[in-house]
């Protein structure tokens, strides 16, 4: 449950709160895209659309982690879903949020009409806002019942439930890779588990069977200056270990309450981002094929994946509008 203070935190924030646990918020690149100011790399990459993205968590104040460079008021933070929303609730009550979100933007200047009211219809799901979504017992159920509703679903983990990584099939599926080893792992991580880096393995063993099995599978690499971004070779080796489809060189972004801990110090430039991205890539022959500056973000592929990296075809665009 969301206790009172952090309420009060969040709505600062402009998160819109729904049912007991979970919330939405507009994404920066989904405002940007509407006012025809870029969008984000997830478009760029993998093809869908910013605008019509909805951005929301099923439990956003619970996770496994406290991570340094989490944007959350992890003071807060909940290891349990204590009496979770249902999934049809959810999914409504995001959507309308959305919508909620949105209804200012028609007065706004620059903002590309036809993009608006195609964004009142949202087609992508990031899974991703805040928390851990594994830990929100009835994760395969929301993102069937988002599918159904003919959205794409990308769903970001920590990997410390493997459990429910196994039943889920979401489009694009990411486990966040937050070091080389558990020494680092604890020291950015900061687990409230006892055997967090052996369950983060065993997430990355069932990314691997999935990739096997042509799902759309990342791993990510969260990468803070002077904390995690340290030993190319040992991230390599995980990566070359269990080969997810795609590899995301991310750098950490100094924004909500991680400003606290670490700040713009601890905030990698493009130019190193690309520099680590090329030291993996020469360790495990993955091919750098996309970046993008402003997000301080860079794509490695399987060779075998390079040439089909687009998420959505022509036809699968089509069927989402």
């Amino acid at each position: 449950m969301i206790s009172d203070e952090l309420r009060a935190l969040l709505l600062k924030q402009k998160y819109k709160l729904i049912g007991r646990n979970a919330g939405v918020k507009l994404c920066t690149w989904t405002k940007h895209s509407l006012r025809g100011k870029g969008a984000c790399y997830k478009e760029k990459f993998y093809g869908i659309s910013s605008h019509r993205c909805l951005q929301m968590a099923p439990a956003i104040n619970v996770c496994s982690h406290n991570c340094v460079f989490c944007w959350r008021a992890t003071q807060f933070t909940q290891t349990k879903v204590y009496d979770p929303d249902e999934p049809a609730e959810i999914i409504d009550r995001a959507i309308d949020a959305q919508r909620m979100l949105l209804s200012g933007f028609g007065g706004f200047e620059g903002v590309d009409k036809q993009k608006l009211k195609e964004a009142y219809d949202p087609n992508q799901v990031a899974i991703s806002l805040s928390g851990e979504p594994t830990l929100y017992p009835y994760l395969p159920e929301l993102i069937t019942r988002f599918m159904q509703r003919n959205f794409t679903t990308f769903v970001v983990s920590n990997g410390t439930n493997p459990q429910m990584l196994e039943r889920i099939k979401p489009t694009q599926l990411y486990i966040t890779l937050p070091a080389p080893n558990e020494e680092i792992y604890k020291k950015t991580c900061q687990p409230l588990i006892m055997d967090g880096w052996k369950k983060i393995n065993e997430s990355l063993d069932i990314l691997h069977d999935k990739s096997a099995r042509r799902a759309r599978t990342v791993a990510r690499l969260t990468l803070v200056r002077n904390i995690n971004m340290l030993d190319p070779k040992g991230y390599a080796k995980l990566i070359e270990k269990y080969l997810p489809m795609y590899v995301e060189a991310k750098a950490y972004m100094a924004v909500g309450f991680s400003r606290q801990r670490l700040g713009m110090n601890f905030m990698p430039n493009h130019a190193e981002i690309v520099e680590f991205a090329q030291k993996l890539a020469e360790e495990t022959g993955y091919i750098i094929t996309d970046e993008q500056t402003p997000s301080r973000v860079v794509l490695l592929a399987r060779d075998d994946a390079a040439a089909k990296r687009r998420l959505i075809s022509d036809g699968e665009k089509e069927s989402h509008r």
